[in-house]
């Protein structure tokens, strides 16, 4: 038989054990979701308080930024005022896509000292190149040349605190012979310095397989884009969940990725309301995926 003493000792302890537990719970961080603004692009450039505010409503805790004029600011709306908007919700604009084609093209360094300047501002952690028009991109010299000046951009960014990373499309998988453009983009690009930002409906559709890329190139993707492909037209976005890539088995290797942020985001061809659709898509990362 248990002697009274000793009940009254371990019936002690366990009660220390569940006083201490909860603020051992809520000391643990949960992953934050984030959300690409570009997916509410059509409300976004007339109303960009009302559209943060409608996101954070929505459960989100990170955006990505785009858009960012250094005349303009984000559509009419100053990087302090922008910041300002995103602390009084919550938010956290963890990463921006900038302009980066007078920089490759023109080595024009104005528009990246910038979005540099501005991202400081709104406490960012990445600057990302968001995409290259094809007049950049015609060949693998055009991405060996990409390489250096990614590298070259990313130097700047150190100075000022921040990381550079890149954000593909399905172009860089464009095959030159046994190469394409993202394998140099990979090779060529300072690891210390550069990080990439894998969209994985991108990456799916031109044929590769996002768990082959972490393997081959383990801790590279920091940052990703998650979106949908509907099952039907490959071509088309759906909600996070209603579509036909495997985001579980995705999210199960994010360590070995090197995945330290994600962004929902619903990009072509998207029929349904988007403002709706962002609540949908959180749901089901927040229930199934992290």
């Amino acid at each position: 038989m248990i002697k009274r003493r000793d009940f009254i000792i371990n019936s002690g302890l366990a009660l220390g054990a569940l006083a201490i537990a909860p603020s051992l719970a809520f000391s643990i961080k949960p992953k934050n979701i984030g959300l690409q603004l570009y997916t509410l692009r059509e409300a976004f450039s007339k109303d960009v308080k009302g559209v943060l505010e409608h996101v954070a409503k929505s459960g989100y805790k990170e955006v990505e930024t785009y858009g960012f004029s250094a005349e303009k600011g984000f559509f009419g709306t100053s990087p302090k005022d922008f910041k300002k908007i995103l602390t009084d919700n919550g938010l956290k604009a963890t990463s921006g896509h900038y302009d980066f084609k007078s920089f490759i093209k023109d080595n024009n360094v104005d528009f990246l000292k910038a979005s540099i300047e501005c991202a400081n501002v709104l406490g960012s952690e990445y600057v990302t190149v968001p995409w290259l028009e094809e007049s950049l991109r015609s060949n693998l010299d055009d991405y060996k040349r990409i390489a250096q000046k990614v590298n070259e951009a990313a130097v700047l960014c150190k100075q000022s605190g921040l990381k550079l990373a890149y954000h593909n499309h399905d172009f860089e998988f464009k095959k030159y012979g046994d190469q394409c453009g993202y394998d140099i983009l990979l090779k060529e690009t300072d690891k210390k310095l550069v990080d990439f930002e894998l969209d994985l409906y991108w990456a799916v559709r031109s044929g590769n397989d996002p768990l082959q890329l972490f393997k081959a190139n383990p801790g590279r993707f920091t940052m990703w884009h998650v979106k949908d492909m509907d099952k039907s037209k490959v071509e088309w976005n759906t909600e996070i969940g209603e579509g036909s890539i495997n985001f579980k088995s995705i999210f199960a290797e994010a360590k070995l990725s090197g995945m330290q942020h994600f962004f929902v985001e619903q990009e072509t061809n998207y029929s349904p309301n988007p403002t709706d659709s962002i609540k949908t898509s959180w749901d089901y990362v927040s229930k199934n995926l992290i």
